[in-house]
């Protein structure tokens, strides 16, 4: 594997906050070693996502000792994640708990930057007495991370019932007309609760993102 494939952004916290993360899904065992050896050498760390456990466990075991590994969000931490700040947490809502590894790949990008987040797991729509039970702890969170496939409701009924950033994640959970995460894609991005911040389909790791940089932002939050 040559160096002179992977050029690593190792400046990218200095510009926007946080480090860059490594898309494992498509690369081969060889290029990501590759990528582990050079920030080893740099003494840097990076969070890992889409990382297969069938490919987790083909790395060397050098390699593998070095990254906590999570199989449900099919997430690593190369080097130690940030110390935890004491900014307010970001609440992450599930619907159901089908949507579970995405919304764990949410909670893990922020715990890797240094943010707690609090989980609200399985108070999909249809039954939505458990999301009203719940209402009160979840507002006071100033960022919400709303994971959801099938019909994509809940992150227009949350975010019209809260004052917070809601960040909605449609998944590819459910089957027949849901297309694969299409048709929660296309109801939360034709959400009539205003405001309402909508990113790609399963992109656990997108939505962290748009919390950490709402969090960067202090005149706000």
């Amino acid at each position: 594997m040559s160096r002179s494939e992977i050029n690593l952004d190792f400046d990218r916290r200095k510009r926007v906050g946080f480090d860059e993360a490594i898309f494992c899904q498509g690369k081969s065992v060889a290029q990501l070693s590759t990528i582990l050896d050079l920030a080893h050498e740099r003494g840097s760390g990076f969070l890992l996502t889409r990382l297969d456990t069938s490919v987790y466990a083909d790395l060397s075991t050098p390699h593998r000792s070095q990254i906590d590994y999570d199989s449900v969000s099919r997430t690593g931490f190369f080097g130690k994640p940030k110390p935890c700040s004491d900014r307010s947490s970001v609440a992450i809502v599930t619907a159901g708990t089908a949507d579970i590894p995405v919304s764990r790949e949410a909670a893990r990008t922020l715990e890797y930057c240094g943010h707690t987040s609090h989980s609200f797991a399985d108070v999909g729509v249809a039954g939505l007495w458990r999301l009203l039970e719940r209402i009160d702890e979840i507002r006071k969170s100033p960022v919400i991370i709303v994971v959801a496939g099938m019909d994509g409701a809940l992150p227009s009924v949350l975010c019209g019932l809260v004052s917070s950033l809601v960040i909605a994640v449609p998944t590819s959970v459910g089957y027949g007309i849901t297309e694969g995460g299409r048709t929660a894609l296309n109801a939360m991005l034709a959400s009539c609760a205003p405001g309402l911040l909508v990113v790609n389909i399963d992109n656990g790791y997108g939505a962290a993102c748009a919390a950490l940089r709402a969090l960067g932002m202090p005149r706000i939050f």
